[in-house]
């Protein structure tokens, strides 16, 4: 079985919150939370980078998580023209900015980019345990 839910985002500050509130939403009514730290991380990385350098004034961002038997799928795509490589250099540690990618790379099971005629999918994969009892 397979389990699927998507939102569009504004291209404000706020919607990196928003975006992580949904993910959690999401997966707590699932009943997979084992690895909800990680994916909050992610999606948090993943739609800020979307933000700044990805979706266009204007325009939205979309946040789309799927569940498929063990495995939790996160994307995030925009309509940004510019080209994204996952395989980031190492990330000076001390820079205010530059290590998120590979911050999600690390806590990820597997990453890639999905290159579209405009804008970008940013996906990430992780390997989730059987849901709670607690789940609706």
């Amino acid at each position: 079985m397979s389990l699927s839910r998507h939102r569009r985002f504004p291209r404000s500050r706020a919607s990196v919150r928003e975006a992580r509130a949904f993910v959690r939403q999401v997966l707590t009514g699932w009943g997979h939370t084992d690895r909800l730290d990680d994916i909050t991380l992610c999606v948090s990385e993943l739609a800020t980078n979307a933000l700044l350098h990805g979706a266009p004034p204007g325009r939205e961002y979309c946040v789309s998580i799927t569940l498929d038997g063990s495995v939790i799928s996160l994307a995030v795509r925009d309509s940004g023209d510019r080209q994204l490589d996952v395989d980031v250099p190492e990330a000076d540690w001390e820079a205010y900015s530059g290590r998120g990618l590979r911050l999600v790379r690390e806590v990820a099971d597997d990453m890639g980019v999905v290159q579209a005629v405009v804008g970008k999918s940013v996906w990430v994969a992780f390997k989730s345990g059987p849901p709670s009892k607690s789940a609706d």
